[in-house]
């Protein structure tokens, strides 16, 4: 193994690896917008409130708050805001029913059903399996990659090593999305 080598195939490495955390970093936050039941600060990640002539998050005109686990409460910075809230929340489809008092708005936020949670899963099994469908797909380009460096001096002895060494990544990387969703399948089945 040269240093010419390894200048060659360590790029390729680091870029396979750069696109797995990527894949691991979507998921996660794609399961932390999913409503289980509870309150979560990320639910209304989507909410865009009409503030002053322009759409914006819900998190600029607002703070957040959860007191209770199935309770979401909305404060505006600005009380004339609390009908464009409301209208917010509902147009993001959340299935939420907002209620404001004229200082707040609160979001009661509904048990599950069996059913509700049955789906739940089911879409979060299929946003696992793209998610693995991403890391395998990153482990393929690197492979691939691998195989052009035998053409510019690099051993086929090396690149083996390093085609082991992508799959070592991969299956690590495979093993933290089973962990995500299981986690996240135990919590919404959790009632």
């Amino acid at each position: 193994m040269t240093v010419n080598e390894t200048e060659k195939v360590k790029p390729i490495i680091d870029k396979c690896e750069e696109k797995m955390v990527k894949a691991i970093e979507h998921i996660a936050h794609e399961y932390e917008r999913v409503k289980a039941g509870k309150a979560n600060l990320h639910t209304l990640d989507s909410v865009k409130v009409e503030s002053y002539g322009a759409l914006v998050p819900l998190n600029q005109v607002a703070n957040i708050a959860i007191p209770e686990p199935r309770m979401i409460i909305i404060t505006p910075w600005d009380k004339s805001q609390i009908k464009n809230i409301e209208k917010g929340i509902i147009n993001a489809n959340l299935g939420f029913n907002p209620s404001s008092d004229g200082n707040v708005v609160r979001i009661q936020i509904p048990a599950l059903t069996e059913e509700t949670r049955k789906d739940l899963v089911k879409n979060v099994k299929k946003e696992s399996e793209n998610t693995k469908i991403t890391i395998r797909n990153s482990r393929k380009d690197a492979n691939s990659e691998l195989d052009k460096l035998t053409k510019k001096g690099v051993s086929e002895d090396r690149r083996d090593v390093e085609k082991e060494h992508v799959q070592k990544i991969t299956d690590k990387f495979i093993k933290e999305v089973d962990a995500l969703t299981i986690a996240k399948e135990k919590e919404i089945m959790t009632i």
